[in-house]
């Protein structure tokens, strides 16, 4: 039953339109998940491998990082996008030599995203030489040599960049770091650089830890939750069952989002009755249509309104003793907002003043108050100012370290947050560089190194020729396609470790190595015997991950043993750091990330109980902020940004459709959007094409306007988006990434933090 790839790509010209989605998951969340099991992996394997995913003793889900619950789960403990992603990594499709030798890579360029990654597992190394038209089958000693010799005649090790995504494991990650580390580079960039970086920057700076301070019990037992930014529907579908159940328990939901998302209007959970044939459980409370980018101006307007309140009637807003003996900075922040310009909070935010006012009110009497937010708040110029206003209203009601209270950024990728604590960032503290170093034996580099937009550059300038991924796919993640592109081609040598073909693959540097890997859901066996691997989740619970079944091929290595693999090659068997039994004993690796990894004490036995544990967090566990200057928590105060946008120009945001996880596009619909069969769209509030004298339906080219850019190229077009008439905010677009990635400038980043600014680029719809 396990259908064949599809041999054309998508004709856009099929699009169809129907009306958006009115609640999420239900009867059609099931059905969609079975069909693509069935289609990709067959009925007993689909039945083998769903009833294992995110299970104590079966392995993490690839998709998103929410986290398990801790003690009993359900059967069925996967969404329909998990179910998708284990779809495609279990998939029976292969892509072997003959594949290779059928296809010049000229032909594979010319094709989508959608067509490379439908047509299966890759099952051995391919290498591209200089000059040649295909990929072609090569040993692993081969493939580990032409990597080494490459690194080898650099003039300096930062001529080389170590890029991950978020899917690596903590094992892998950690001797990925130590590797680079040891050739002498802190050039690791990551996906995390292009999502919650901006997160990580605003919360180190306000509560001392970059990560957030809620776990799944405070998100249920909350009684007022705050959404922003953020579509769990279609990108943590399973937040939505943790929202019922605060729902149940009597907490009120707030979405704050330029669009209305299916999953925030009402979620048909198909594991109760209620969901399969009842209505399903109303979710958002309150809907705040708030403009692009003026979430900021929303939460400096709480901040007024709540100190004007407790100025009214002392003792009744601010948690006075919290803010007292536990903050700084208060009085600064308390006159900045006390100095609020409403008019132009009224054009940031495009809502009226009594809807702010009524939410405000909400937060002023919640006893138990989160926030979430997600790249909708993180991928702004002023992202890291924003976030910072988010954790002053949470400060002054004092909602932190305390039971169904905290800030809660919902991570991406199912480990990305995991990768970081392992040590994948360009700027790792000194404690953990100086503690690898006693801990290995190797001299390891202070010097920080280039995140995402800076390797971009780099390879761009000459300065970086050898790029080494682990995952992920750089070029569709990346902003500024056709600049990205070329850099990447500038390149002597590309490395990409994979499961699948994508776009990376095809965009090559003058040498281009493919490295096919093991998956999460494949069984990992080393000399020592069966392995499993250990991943941390958006809540800093880290837990174990063991694949089932048999490899895609016999071919294939393990993350951990490439990197071990590769370093052995270029290091030799003297090395201080012993690579081989490393790679034939994940146990091993854990004893070094107990020695070296804050918060990582008795890792293995700690690791192997039933739901794992949970990493420290001063702010959550104790109300201690010993991360901050003062070892306390800060308040900000933050000139307030209004995003300018000419007239007959829009705000245009990208993001994925409901077939999408990240760059991986699973299929071509949008079914909580309506739309289906298409992907290059752009969706329009349908005063603004009035406004414009434009029509449903018509074809344009998307061109992106940026008067700062230092090139002097102020302009980027994407060809060829069919206009859909859609219900976002005023003034405000969206369109789909990576397709409207080329609309991104590559130095349009936010402040503080790099992020490129993908939620904020002013564009104009031009007839074609």
């Amino acid at each position: 039953m396990v259908t064949k790839p599809p041999a054309q790509d998508v004709d856009e010209d099929d699009l169809a339109v129907g009306e958006p989605k009115r609640w999420a998951a239900g009867i059609p969340g099931v059905a969609v998940s079975l069909q693509r099991g069935l289609e990709q992996m067959g009925p007993v394997r689909t039945a083998r491998t769903l009833r294992l995913l995110n299970q104590r003793e079966g392995f993490d889900c690839p998709g998103c990082a929410w986290p398990e619950p801790q003690g009993h789960r359900k059967l069925a403990e996967f969404c329909e996008n998990g179910a998708k992603a284990v779809a495609e990594e279990a998939t029976r499709r292969r892509v072997g030599p003959e594949f290779f030798a059928e296809h010049p890579v000229a032909e594979l360029a010319g094709r989508t995203d959608y067509w490379l990654g439908q047509q299966g597992r890759i099952t051995q190394p391919v290498l591209l030489r200089p000059g040649a038209t295909h990929y072609e089958p090569v040993a692993w000693d081969t493939a580990f040599e032409v990597v080494a010799d490459a690194l080898r005649g650099l003039s300096t090790p930062d001529a080389a960049a170590f890029y991950t995504s978020g899917r690596t494991s903590n094992e892998a990650a950690f001797v990925y770091q130590l590797f680079a580390r040891s050739f002498g580079t802190n050039n690791l960039p990551d996906c995390s650089n292009m999502c919650h970086e901006s997160s990580g920057a605003a919360l180190a700076e306000t509560t001392g830890i970059g990560k957030g301070s809620v776990t799944l019990a405070d998100i249920t037992t909350a009684d007022l939750i705050v959404v922003v930014g953020q579509n769990p529907g279609t990108n943590h579908p399973r937040m939505l069952s943790a929202l019922e159940e605060a729902k149940r328990g009597g907490a009120k939901v707030v979405a704050v989002n330029p669009l209305p998302e299916a999953g925030l209007l009402r979620f048909k959970n198909p594991q109760n009755v209620r969901g399969v044939v009842g209505e399903g459980t109303p979710i958002a409370d309150e809907f705040l249509q708030v403009r692009l980018g003026g979430d900021q101006a929303l939460f400096q307007a709480f901040g007024n309104l709540l100190l004007r309140w407790e100025a009214e009637a002392p003792g009744t807003v601010v948690d006075r003793e919290f803010v007292e003996g536990s903050t700084e900075g208060f009085a600064e922040y308390a006159a900045h907002v006390a100095e609020l310009d409403w008019d132009r909070v009224d054009e940031a935010t495009g809502l009226d003043r009594a809807d702010i006012e009524r939410v405000a009110r909400m937060i002023a009497g919640a006893e138990r108050l989160i926030v979430c937010w997600a790249m909708g708040i993180t991928q702004h110029k002023h992202s890291v100012p924003t976030i910072r206003e988010i954790a002053n209203v949470v400060l002054v009601r004092g909602m932190i370290g305390k039971p169904g209270a905290g800030l809660c950024p919902v991570r991406g990728h199912s480990n990305v947050q995991g990768d970081r604590t392992m040590g994948i960032w360009e700027k790792m503290p000194e404690k953990f560089l100086s503690a690898l170093e006693g801990e290995f034996g190797v001299e390891v580099p202070r010097e920080h190194g280039l995140d995402t937009v800076g390797t971009i550059r780099a390879m761009r300038d000459g300065k970086v020729k050898v790029f080494f991924a682990i995952g992920g796919n750089f070029a569709s993640a990346a902003p500024d396609t056709e600049v990205t592109e070329a850099a990447l081609r500038s390149c002597e040598l590309t490395v990409h470790v994979s499961t699948k073909l994508n776009r990376s693959h095809v965009v090559h540097g003058r040498t281009a190595l493919i490295l096919p890997v093991r998956g999460r859901t494949e069984r990992d066996t080393q000399e020592s015997g069966d392995q499993f691997v250990t991943v941390e989740d958006s809540m800093s619970v880290v837990h174990r991950s063991r694949g089932r079944l048999d490899p895609a091929s016999p071919e294939l290595l393990s993350e951990v043993n490439v990197v071990c693999g590769l370093a052995r090659a270029l290091f030799g068997e003297d090395h201080p750091v012993p690579w081989a039994r490393l790679s034939g004993d994940y146990d091993l690796i854990r004893e070094h990330i107990a020695r070296v990894v804050p918060g990582c004490d008795d890792y293995n036995e700690r690791v192997r109980r039933p739901d794992g544990f949970v990493l420290p967090h001063a702010p959550r566990d104790s109300r201690e902020f010993t991360g901050t200057r003062d070892n306390k928590a800060v308040f900000t105060a933050n000139e307030l940004t209004v995003l300018p946008v000419p007239p007959g120009r829009l705000l245009l945001q990208t993001l994925r459709s409901h077939d999408q996880y990240n760059t991986t596009i699973y299929g071509l619909d949008d079914r909580y959007r309506g739309i289906k069969d298409a992907r290059r769209v752009v969706l329009v509030n349908p005063a603004d094409l009035r406004l414009l004298g434009i029509d449903e339906g018509e074809v344009v080219d998307l061109v992106s306007e940026w008067a700062e850019d230092p090139t002097g190229r102020s302009e980027r077009r994407a060809p060829g988006f069919r206009v859909v008439s859609y219900p976002t905010a005023a003034g405000c677009a969206a369109a789909y990434f990576p397709e409207a990635n080329a609309l991104v400038p590559l130095d349009s980043t936010a402040e503080t933090s790099g992020t490129p600014t993908s939620k904020s680029v002013v564009v104009r719809l031009e007839r074609r």
